[in-house]
């Protein structure tokens, strides 16, 4: 039985997205094979066959969670209240406590140095487009916006690495509000 171009497409969209989401709760040495084809719904030999190689997929399912993050889908030129809304739902518990659902920046950043060339391209490129739709949307809209942007994104992607590295509870509650009350202070003050 022959499968059509959109269930194929389909079927390929539902495998990057359970391989991103492994990779942002486990890390991306944290998943085998053996994981990937379980949750994909594959044989070895099925992966292999679509992607190549396990750092393929990576980088595909890398490329798939960047491209659909909350980040991503801020819309060009967002006004103040959009920006000041995208930094408390990404400064927030909720967000920190579902990694495997959430930044890939966040989840995935601290792995990006010891990864493949094929995998940094992926992050990179993916970090670059955001610091130029946050610069868009950067009050004030002058020349220092791409500075401004990247602190931003800086400070957000930085503070969920550190929310959920502690292991009290209490403190990584105090990491995102501090975080947060700081990035919307400087958002308010631009």
């Amino acid at each position: 039985m022959r499968v059509t171009k959109q269930q194929a497409a389909e079927n390929r969209t539902r495998i990057l997205t359970e391989a991103a989401r492994l990779f942002r709760e486990r890390g991306l040495s944290g998943v085998g094979v053996d994981a990937l084809t379980e949750a994909a719904g594959l044989t070895h030999g099925s992966l292999y066959s679509r992607f190549g190689s396990k750092e393929q997929l990576a980088a595909e399912a890398l490329g798939h969670a960047l491209s659909t993050s909350s980040l991503a889908r801020l819309p060009e030129q967002a006004g103040r209240d959009d920006l000041a809304a995208a930094v408390t739902r990404y400064l927030a518990p909720s967000h920190r406590d579902a990694p495997g659902q959430g930044c890939a920046l966040a989840a995935l950043g601290c792995e990006m140095a010891r990864q493949p060339a094929a995998l940094r391209e992926v992050f990179t490129e993916a970090l670059k487009e955001r610091v130029r739709v946050l610069s868009t949307s950067m009050p004030g809209g002058d020349s220092s916006a791409e500075a401004k942007a990247i602190a931003l994104l800086a400070g957000m992607v930085g503070a969920m690495v550190l929310a959920r590295a502690v292991d009290d509870p209490a403190f990584s509650d105090r990491v995102l509000q501090a975080s947060r009350d700081t990035l919307l202070g400087r958002i308010e003050d631009a």
